[in-house]
């Protein structure tokens, strides 16, 4: 399986092969979803409390004589039972919602994701990222002319740009256009890639992933 290398100017300048240990493993859209499930949920915080019969305010005398009544024997008016009572068995913000998956499991998701898009020819690759002024326009003008190489750039309304960790000029670039989100290979998770519709790679990055 190859991609095509793009230099700064959008003309294609060669194919690359890619690695088959990463961009050409079985892709299991079932794993995909429970990879990006554990990552939304390992983010989650319990925030939800609720105040017990010892949390609320009031005082605590007995409502009426335990004998005699006739009526069901209560304690105070801050019992649960009661409006204004406390909660019982209520959320006290200590809740686990976590999805523990292992660290080789994780690494064979992000294979399976990147396979799939290597598979649909929606990896791109750019010679060399770090002549890229950072400069908002100069993004743009690099976008304009690889859409006009690449159509499927122009309909893609979510491009993850991948590069080697370090490469701050291309984070300036681009980090103020919607719909770019500029990631490094050595931090590739399955949630970030999922949101993507397309990945352009530097060519130092794609090859640090081997």
């Amino acid at each position: 399986m190859k991609a095509p290398v793009y230099n700064l100017k959008a003309e294609k300048i060669e194919e690359i092969t890619l690695d088959k240990a990463v961009f050409g493993t079985e892709v299991n859209d079932n794993t995909i979803a429970l990879a990006v499930r554990s990552y939304l949920a390992n983010k989650r915080s319990a925030k939800a409390t609720v105040k017990e019969r010892g949390d609320v305010a009031g005082t605590t005398k007995k409502m009426y004589a335990q004998k005699g009544t006739g009526r069901a024997r209560h304690s105070t008016a801050k019992a649960g039972i009661f409006v204004g009572g406390g909660s019982v068995h209520g959320p006290q913000g200590n809740q686990n919602f976590s999805v523990p998956l292992n660290k080789k499991f994780k690494q064979n998701v992000v294979r399976s994701l990147l396979s799939k898009f290597a598979s649909n020819d929606r990896v791109v690759v750019i010679d060399d990222f770090s002549s890229l002024p950072a400069k908002t326009k100069s993004a743009f003008e690099f976008m304009d002319l690889m859409e006009k190489a690449l159509p499927t750039l122009a309909k893609s309304k979510k491009i993850g740009i991948i590069v080697a960790s370090g490469s701050t000029s291309v984070t300036r670039a681009f980090r103020n256009i919607p719909g770019f989100s500029v990631l490094t290979s050595s931090s590739l998770n399955t949630y970030q890639l999922s949101l993507q519709n397309i990945l352009i790679f530097s060519k130092e990055a794609i090859t640090s992933l081997k």
